[in-house]
């Protein structure tokens, strides 16, 4: 299957993209109760007016692996490689404040961002980063990392929170629906390098 990059045919449009690969970070669901409390708090306190993503759907975006029409198998078994190539011990992450990016077509992304607490997750992006790269995979060339809460028109300055911390011990290969907000696990890899 093409990658959505690809050119098309002179006069046709390319086709629209359905299903989007990414390496993702779940929380434990015990933290993602309590992400969506804090989403809850944060939403009436700031008077926003998005609703809160569902409890399953908290994730940390570590990389993308492209747009695609359709699922390329090619793209998942190099994925597979990468990940199959991580060794890593669990580490722990915090975030420890709320902010919106702003985006142009007002529908910003209010998130859990961090500090220090998120020092062990961007050296583990960047772990996979290199094995993305050994078996030809684009990484993200850059990562802040965050977790949606929820998507609104008003733009929230960034504000201390109390720190929502877990233990990550493992990573996904995720097949996101495009339009469709499902998410399918191709694979999961547990941390005990």
């Amino acid at each position: 299957m093409a990658e959505t990059s690809q050119m098309g045919l002179p006069g046709f449009d390319p086709p629209t993209p359905t299903d989007r690969l990414m390496f993702l970070l779940y929380p434990d669901p015990a933290t993602a109760e309590a992400i969506a409390r804090e989403a809850r708090r944060l939403k009436d306190a700031l008077g926003l007016r998005g609703q809160p993503l569902a409890t399953d759907r908290f994730h940390v975006t570590l990389h993308h692996l492209g747009d695609y029409v359709g699922v390329p198998n090619d793209i998942v078994a190099k994925g597979e490689r990468a990940g199959e190539a991580m060794a890593h011990a669990p580490f722990g992450v915090a975030f420890d404040r709320a902010a919106s990016f702003a985006n142009r077509g007002g529908s910003n992304p209010f998130t859990l961002q961090g500090g220090e607490g998120v020092e062990a997750l961007i050296a583990f992006q960047k772990a996979l980063a290199d094995r993305m790269l050994a078996v030809r995979l684009k990484p993200d060339k850059s990562f802040t990392p965050h977790i949606t809460l929820l998507y609104d028109a008003q733009v929230a300055s960034a504000q201390a929170i109390a720190p929502i911390r877990w233990t990550v011990d493992h990573f996904v290969l995720v097949r996101s629906k495009l339009g469709r907000t499902q998410h399918v696990v191709l694979r999961r890899w547990n941390l005990n390098g």
